[in-house]
């Protein structure tokens, strides 16, 4: 058994089909089915149902698959272990980080990133909070960006930085006249929100003590899937939605003129790196720790825990 073996493996599982999973690996296909006959060959069961299109894995191989991914993350832990200091940093980060991050840190860390470490592969996946601890206990991930704390057991938090939630407001809200605003002024019942499921929703809802979701029109369900949709919802109606900071670094002068910021001390998202206890953890990734730290606002990176909205 050989770690190339688990790779090819582990290939095919994620693209369901040998072609795409060889081209993933940068070898022909003839040469990856060859080396995954072996392993069967070796472990004396079939991995793979072949008749089926995708592909489909079988029990065995269900049952095999996170063992065999954190084999192969040791593994790259080992190569990294024995790379000169000297000589640039290189390796693989598989990397989760839930959607209302994704679209507002992606954009100031990638670019620096992938030009100061261009040996480092970065391979990204945006889920759900849920769903990234899931592929974080399957071995599938090496580490997660979300907001925590999430105090799950098996796994571990390493808080990055505190990002302010801003309100954001309506031409007509009565709230525009103010400079700034205290959470006791913001009126839930007026809010858009996410849909469940996002972590944003839930820390809204505890900013604002409200226990429902409801829309604030009572003829409109909305499940909104992306912060966005929320924006553009207060720049056509009335209403408000509470939004965090980083995704209105971009805005337009018009648009900035309907943020207001709470006043000290303001609320705040906990945004932390997350592994699972016990896994081969990347030393590369200690570089995107400090990349992501560098390019958010130097006033996020501390806060009174006392300012952390729960999940």
């Amino acid at each position: 058994m050989t770690l190339t073996q688990l790779e090819y493996f582990v290939a095919v599982d994620t693209h369901r089909h040998f072609a795409k999973a060889a081209a993933a690996c940068f070898v022909t296909q003839p040469t990856l089915s060859m080396q995954l006959k072996k392993l069967e060959e070796e472990l004396g069961v079939t991995l793979f149902d072949r008749n089926k299109q995708p592909v489909e894995p079988t029990e065995e191989a269900l049952r095999l698959l996170p063992m065999a991914k954190e084999m192969l993350s040791w593994g790259q832990k080992m190569k990294e272990a024995i790379v000169p200091t000297d000589e640039e940093p290189q390796g693989i980060i598989r990397l989760g980080i839930i959607p209302t991050l994704a679209p507002y840190v992606l954009p100031l860390v990638l670019p620096s990133f992938g030009k100061k470490y261009p040996k480092i592969r970065l391979e990204i996946r945006e889920l759900t909070t849920a769903q990234l601890l899931e592929e974080l206990r399957l071995g599938s991930l090496d580490a997660g960006l979300a907001a925590t704390p999430l105090n799950a057991k098996g796994y571990i938090e390493k808080p990055l930085f505190y990002e302010p939630f801003v309100a954001y407001l309506s031409a007509d809200n009565p709230l525009r006249k103010k400079k700034n605003l205290s959470v006791q002024e913001i009126n839930p019942d007026e809010l858009w929100l996410l849909d469940e499921g996002h972590c944003f929703r839930d820390q809204v809802l505890n900013l604002c003590s409200r226990q429902s979701g409801k829309s604030m029109h009572s003829n409109i369900s909305l499940k909104a899937g992306s912060i966005e949709t929320l924006r553009a919802l207060v720049e056509q109606d009335a209403g408000a939605t509470l939004l965090p900071e980083l995704a209105t670094l971009h805005f337009q002068p018009r648009q900035r003129s309907s943020l207001r910021f709470f006043r000290s001390p303001e609320p705040v998202r906990e945004v932390s790196l997350i592994t699972r206890k016990g896994a081969a953890v990347p030393g590369i990734l200690a570089l995107l720790e400090a990349c992501i730290r560098n390019a958010v606002p130097e006033r996020y990176h501390n806060a009174d825990p006392a300012r952390v909205v729960p999940l």
